[in-house]
């Protein structure tokens, strides 16, 4: 699954230099997380890095995306190879 930030955001600023997939960015009124960004920090650690560092617990998982953990791999890799992509040689 993809993660999601309620409105219960304080906006600290902490989870958005914390996401290694860039999914984190300013809403209308708080932070939000792009699903197709998010990969609950799958392939570079271990735990979601928002929800570590959220003094307010706001950052639960989204049942409006749910994805298995193979699936969570695939979206990481194709980030990654997006990623390549852009960068000059």
């Amino acid at each position: 699954m993809a993660l999601k930030i309620t409105d219960e955001c304080i906006n600290c600023d902490v989870c958005e230099p914390e996401c290694p997939n860039q999914a984190i960015s300013m809403g209308a009124d708080f932070y939000v997380i792009d699903p197709n960004k998010c990969t609950e920090c799958v392939g570079h650690f271990g735990e979601p890095q928002c929800v570590q560092v959220c003094p307010v617990e706001c950052i639960p998982k989204d049942p409006e995306h749910s994805e298995s953990p193979e699936q969570l791999m695939q979206k990481y890799e194709r980030l990654q190879a997006a990623a390549k992509a852009v960068r000059p040689a």
